[in-house]
């Protein structure tokens, strides 16, 4: 049976009141902010280094993220490892997430095809994000596609227009915006794809210069 609206918790009702990431994935696991819980395996919440200063934030998890439990964990995770390598940038040294916790998809044959979260699906849960950065406290944040881009910079952004611009938001004062890497896999061609990663490559070598001549924010 669907539940209602009315019958939903929010998500800034659960979170802890003195939050760490730990806490925070702990609290997410029973969100039911919105729909979405129904349809997929479990909560996908964000990972990575307590202390990183670049926050990537992708649109929701995908099917092996919903199985796995992980963030970018299946073929767009694997073309993000390969780009933050090849921009030198160390995994293990960023923290990533996504907007929306859920994985939000639709039936087509046996297969769970990705069905885009509409505006509710990124409010619901949009206090996850918020602690998130506020426990990470990142010197860039990185919107990896329109929807995230959207979603934390505001409707009017175009990523077409504002591709590796920064600019300052409510959330965080140094934001950015890139391609989502499952957009590369989607390429026609071998050609296009490299391109498309080259220039991907290039965005995020540009985010970790200017990561190294920010000053890094102190923890509170």
């Amino acid at each position: 049976m669907a539940t209602s609206s009315n019958d939903r918790s929010a998500a800034r009702d659960l979170i802890p009141e003195h939050p760490t990431l730990r806490s925070l994935r702990e609290a997410a696991a029973g969100c039911r902010a919105c729909e979405l819980w129904e349809r997929g395996t479990q909560t996908v919440f964000g990972e990575g280094s307590p202390r990183a200063g670049i926050m990537l934030v992708g649109e929701q998890p995908g099917d092996r993220e919903d199985i796995e439990g992980h963030p970018f964990v299946g073929p767009a995770g694997r073309v993000l490892d390969r780009a933050l390598d090849e921009a030198g940038i160390d995994r293990t040294d960023v923290y990533v997430t996504n907007a929306v916790k859920h994985f939000n998809w639709e039936p087509r044959g046996k297969r769970r095809i990705h069905k885009k979260p509409n505006a509710e699906h990124i409010r619901a849960c949009r206090p996850w994000l918020e602690a998130e950065l506020a426990a990470v406290k990142p010197d860039i944040l990185v919107c990896l596609g329109a929807t995230a881009a959207q979603a934390i910079v505001g409707r009017q952004f175009r990523l077409t227009h504002h591709r590796g611009e920064f600019v300052e938001t409510v959330l965080e004062p140094m934001v950015t915006a890139t391609v989502h890497p499952s957009s590369i896999l989607r390429a026609p061609d071998d050609n296009t794809r490299e391109e498309a990663m080259a220039a991907f490559v290039a965005d995020l070598r540009m985010v970790a210069e200017a990561v190294r001549a920010a000053p890094r924010r102190a923890a509170g």
